[in-house]
């Protein structure tokens, strides 16, 4: 067996170590690489391939952003609609589950610095109907209740047909 075996000691300890979430303190976005310490960070930083992400950052800084921003959105709007379709919920229990998976879009990587900017940004938005209470904000999803009374009209007008029918049928 090779010393770069995939079961060596070094190799098992290293995926054991990468398993989960690291800190966010040592996590490079743009490159989407988690790194375990101070040390570690810096060396990315020096990278060759950290510096030409960073040269492709610097020539569209806006336009990353706003990627980021986009996706995170989505994501979270995706996570809350599948996890909380129908509840109010705390905005810090939606985000704690989001960013449970290690794939996620980090925050400080978007256009909103803080949680209860982007909840007043989604309540802005009419995305969510958007409470605060000293317990904090509470967040529900809109867009269910626009498609469930979208659909409760269509079932009305089609009552309405069905009736209109029947009656015409009677006068025959």
């Amino acid at each position: 067996m090779g010393k770069n075996g995939f079961l060596t000691p070094k190799a098992i300890g290293n995926r054991i170590k990468s398993k989960g979430l690291g800190k966010l303190r040592w996590y490079c976005q743009l490159c989407q690489k988690q790194c375990r310490d101070e040390n570690g960070f810096k060396c990315h930083q020096t990278s060759e391939s950290h510096l030409r992400q960073m040269e492709i950052f610097g020539q569209s800084a806006q336009r990353v952003v706003e990627g980021y921003s986009e996706e995170f959105e989505e994501c979270f709007l995706d996570h809350l609609r599948r996890a909380h379709p129908f509840s109010r919920v705390a905005a810090k229990v939606v985000y704690n589950e989001f960013i449970a998976d290690k794939n996620h879009v980090h925050m400080n990587s978007t256009r909103w610095l803080t949680l209860t900017e982007f909840v007043k940004y989604l309540g802005r938005e009419g995305k969510c109907k958007v409470d605060e209470t000293p317990k904090g904000w509470f967040i529900m999803i809109e867009l269910e209740d626009e498609k469930r009374s979208k659909r409760h009209d269509a079932e009305r007008e089609e009552e309405q047909r069905h009736l209109a029918s029947m009656e015409e049928q009677a006068r025959i």
